[in-house]
């Protein structure tokens, strides 16, 4: 009998603790007149968290505290997004609908005859290219507004709906809504943020547990795991190697004094005598090829950057940041890198023999600091720049925010 009180006063104990570690976000949802809008989706944005609105209008969301984007979507009105921090409290958070008048009209479409290329230029540059990517399809592609600056070579998408993703290769039903997408043909840099939802597809249990593998290399050396490791000080004990890329002055390159000399008396038109000569050969070729050279080169660092020089505290202890110069060399040693990835001309990154079958990634801080979550999530995308394996894998490789691995299938990783 003691036992059992003991066992019940333990598990009130753990009930409360649990209790008090997470808080509800409700509301209602009304549209400009103050009517109920029920059966309204309310979303938390890169979770699989959401409800529908009651018949008065009303929705509740138990949450953990953190900073979440909430999205609500109901037919014949715009897409709404609100942002909302959970801290101590349950927060009490009144949403207004607007009707969308492109979806309550007629609307005519003027054709364009590069859309379906724009399109597919937009899916592999945000679904991506990986073997996952080739198992996701587009639903409702009509949904996105395309742009495309011929003269900048500038192809921008964004969508006022959610862009519905079927992903067959993890079992996910993605809906997007896509704040902004950016991909520049002269710099090859991709761009793109907004909120996405997560939903399980249906299947039966032996399609589930082959999702659940697939789910576990996604996440496994992905940005939101390595963030996520970071913030909880073990970012080395989860498989990554932190370097950095260091820039350094040519060794091949000569004084720029020197070159432009050498140039300027081996230049093809020189006037001797009041005559033209014409002075060709492999010494001016030498010198215009060093003068082409990069000033700086850019050289791995072996020296392992540690977690605790790199991680920072902020005042709010749900945030940290990081703030580094030259480029962060990121190394994921618990996996080897996609054939089909390896396969790919210009995208990897160069490495050392013993780094050779890592996952090889770089980050660019593009300004700083660079915040981010518990969870792995980043605060500001354009804080910093991807290349090599993380600038690959895209949307058809992501899970959830809240995704946790099967204790199962990770402790055999």
């Amino acid at each position: 009998m003691k036992s059992l009180l003991l066992l019940l006063s333990l598990l009130s104990t753990y009930l409360v603790s649990f209790a008090q570690q997470s808080y509800y976000l409700s509301g209602t949802v009304k549209d400009k007149r103050g009517e109920a809008l029920p059966g309204a989706g309310v979303y938390i944005s890169g979770y699989k968290i959401a409800t529908i609105s009651e018949n008065d209008g009303s929705y509740k969301l138990l949450l953990k505290p953190g900073n979440y984007d909430i999205l609500v979507q109901l037919i014949g009105y715009k897409a709404l997004n609100k942002n909302v921090i959970i801290s101590d409290k349950t927060v009490k958070l009144d949403l207004v609908l607007e009707e969308s008048v492109t979806q309550l009209a007629e609307v005519t479409i003027k054709p364009d005859l590069n859309r379906e290329r724009y399109i597919a230029m937009f899916k592999d540059f945000f679904i991506g290219t990986t073997p996952n990517a080739a198992q996701c399809k587009l639903i409702n592609p009509n949904v996105l507004i395309i742009d495309y600056d011929r003269e900048n070579g500038l192809l921008t998408v964004k969508s006022n709906e959610f862009l519905i993703i079927e992903n067959k290769a993890l079992g996910y039903r993605i809906k997007y809504l896509v704040n902004n997408f950016e991909y520049s043909r002269k710099t090859n840099i991709i761009y793109y943020e907004g909120y996405p939802t997560y939903e399980d597809l249906k299947a039966s249990k032996r399609k589930k547990e082959g999702w659940d593998k697939k789910r576990l290399t996604a996440y496994l050396g992905s940005p939101q795991h390595f963030f996520k490791s970071l913030f909880n000080k073990n970012a080395t004990g989860e498989g990554f190697i932190i370097n950095k890329m260091i820039n350094i002055p040519n060794p091949d390159k000569p004084a720029d004094s020197l070159i432009n000399a050498n140039i300027k008396r081996l230049s093809p038109v020189q006037n001797i005598t009041g005559n033209i000569h014409f002075v060709i050969g492999d010494s001016l070729n030498y010198w215009v090829k060093k003068k082409n050279l990069p000033k700086e080169i850019s050289v791995l660092s072996k020296q392992a950057v540690q977690q605790d020089t790199l991680t920072h505290l902020t005042s709010s202890s749900a945030i940290k940041e990081i703030n580094f110069t030259d480029k962060l060399y990121i190394a994921y040693t618990k996996e080897k890198e996609d054939p089909s990835f390896s396969q790919r001309i210009g995208i990897a990154i160069g490495r050392p023999l013993e780094y050779s079958h890592y996952q090889i990634s770089t980050i660019t801080q593009q300004h700083g600091p660079v915040y981010f979550y518990e969870n792995g999530g980043i605060y500001n995308p354009r804080t910093m720049l991807y290349s090599g394996y993380w600038a690959w894998e895209k949307i058809a490789d992501s899970v959830p925010m809240d995704y946790l691995p099967p204790v199962n299938l990770a402790e055999n990783k």
